[in-house]
């Protein structure tokens, strides 16, 4: 979205830190700020970006007189009495901070609770205050409008992020079925390998990396027909969507997803879970399958129906329905609501 955004607007972008992967060469140099706040320590790396964005990013803000933030941590470089208009354009409110309060703070040792409770205590009445006094909000789905309603009172206006579909091709029908989410807990692939270690006939393709990188390999050890790539290039992984048979997508509560979009793109049906934004993309019996109770067995049901032939019946719905979450559409509907953008804050988390 950044890149997208600003190659069509030619804006100043300001970004809490810059490695060499993160843009390429699709930004110049010259039209990007960089705080510096990478450190190889993440717990050092989020108390820099907070502070890059809160001190520094604040001071680059207030001589634009039109900014666009997008991302949670970026909105702190704004302030009520900034002249000129600001724009939000919001992913999600921090899940730390509101509907998946439990869930991190269970994930931590209890000696790191306390410090996590500090970090909610700092940041949530300036992110809340920040957020209140922006000129208008826009957020990526109705999944992520609803929770700007539900925890801030904030009455958002839709606009789909942009999706490069024109990039996602139907190549071949491939014997194999692919999942590119991120090996995070939240993103549930330990139950499609459940499903496909009682589907021996059946083959899964992981094409991504993560944290649970190592135990869902361990987790899969002994089924031949799973398969693990590690993180791929795009090319890589334009040539795996664009051959496999269907895409798996199953993450809880996703604030959007542009996986499903980019395997639409590409022709191919998506097998997920109905919840979040999936039920904004993906049209059950149309572009794809969802399941309403995400266990191994309802995904066994679901590959099991997806055969090559019913995959091959969706595909032109998957490709029309894509195109609704083009780049070309996007853009339009931030043109209305935006004019004359100078800077772009952002953060890469």
């Amino acid at each position: 979205m950044l890149v997208t955004l600003q190659q069509h607007w030619g804006s100043d972008v300001c970004v809490s830190f810059h490695r060499q992967h993160s843009f390429g060469d699709q930004i110049p140099p010259e039209r990007l700020i960089d705080l510096g706040a990478d450190h190889p320590w993440q717990a050092l790396r989020l108390a820099r970006v907070l502070y890059g964005f809160s001190q520094q990013g604040e001071k680059v803000a207030r001589t634009y007189p039109v900014r666009v933030y997008a991302g949670s941590y970026s909105v702190l470089a704004h302030r009520p009495n900034h002249e000129g208009r600001a724009i939000y354009y919001c992913h999600t409110p921090p899940r730390f901070l509101y509907d998946l309060r439990d869930y991190y703070a269970q994930r931590l040792p209890l000696s790191q609770r306390p410090l996590l409770a500090a970090l909610r205590a700092w940041l949530q009445p300036r992110y809340e205050v920040a957020v209140k006094s922006m000129h208008t909000v826009l957020a990526n789905s109705r999944n992520v409008q609803q929770r700007l309603k539900t925890f801030l009172n904030i009455d958002a206006q839709v606009v789909y992020p942009p999706v490069d579909t024109d990039r996602f091709k139907w190549i071949s029908d491939g014997d194999y079925f692919l999942s590119t989410s991120r090996l995070e807990p939240l993103k549930r692939v330990d139950v499609l390998i459940d499903a496909f270690k009682a589907m021996p006939h059946q083959k899964l393709v992981v094409a991504s990396g993560g944290s649970e990188f190592e135990r869902l390999k361990r987790l899969a050890a002994g089924a031949p027909n799973i398969h693990f790539t590690g993180w791929t290039t795009d090319d890589q992984l334009r040539q795996l969507i664009g051959e496999c048979r269907a895409t798996l997508y199953v993450p809880k509560d996703e604030d959007f997803g542009m996986s499903p979009v980019e395997s639409m793109a590409a022709g191919k049906p998506v097998v997920s879970v109905a919840e979040g934004g999936i039920l904004e993309t993906v049209i059950p019996g149309e572009t794809g399958l969802l399941v309403e109770q995400l266990t191994p067995k309802s995904i066994c049901a679901a590959v099991e129906i997806m055969s090559t032939i019913y995959s091959q019946k969706l595909r032109a719905a998957c490709e029309n329905r894509a195109k609704i979450f083009s780049s070309t559409r996007f853009l339009a509907s931030v043109d209305e609501a935006v004019s004359e953008p100078r800077l772009l804050a952002y953060h890469p988390f």
